[in-house]
């Protein structure tokens, strides 16, 4: 898939097929956030894969929503070894879904409730001073969800979708609100 086509059209997916995503693509995706770039190259990441059915549902009581941890066939959790460097978990967390859908595999990204973060972390065995940025489900889209495609044309792709206009969201030289 194009990669302007896979940022334009990629979509949250939160009910995924039973299918087990490939370990072939599983690495590709985990390829992909590796390559990410990060403030002067510290790589403040690491990620843990989530196959293990009864492990994503305990991690997902410690979820703001469950749902996503309890359909999806695996997951990545993104932990930040350094809490400064949020900006760059969120430029791994993207390259890590883009890279997925481009894959035909869907993702949706899940957050720590805020009451339940010591937990989180003793169930993964994330280290003092780190911290888990989010944790990406992944599978393939179920009926009814969005889906990838890879033949699509970006343009109409990008008028069809909801966001605010360009010209709302841009300006030259000056904010202009």
């Amino acid at each position: 898939m194009d990669a302007y086509l896979a940022v334009v059209s990629k979509r949250e997916v939160r009910e995924y097929e039973p299918r087990p995503v490939p370990e072939d693509i599983l690495r590709r995706i985990l390829e992909a956030a590796r390559a990410t770039g990060s403030s002067k190259n510290s790589q403040p990441w690491r990620f843990i894969v989530l196959r293990d059915p009864a492990r994503r549902r305990a991690l997902g009581a410690f979820m703001r929503s469950s749902h996503n941890l309890d359909r999806c066939t695996a997951a990545i959790a993104i932990v930040l070894l350094n809490d400064v460097q949020r900006f760059d978990a969120g430029r791994v967390a993207q390259n890590l879904m883009v890279a997925a859908w481009a894959l035909g595999i869907g993702s949706c990204p899940n957050s720590v409730h805020p009451d339940h973060v010591d937990e989180a972390r003793a169930l993964l065995a994330v280290p003092a001073g780190a911290s888990i940025a989010t944790v990406i489900s992944l599978g393939y889209p179920a009926r009814g969800q969005p889906r990838p495609r890879t033949k699509a044309d970006p343009e109409k792709v990008r008028k069809r979708i909801d966001r605010l206009p360009l010209e709302q969201l841009a300006s030259d030289e000056r904010f202009s609100g």
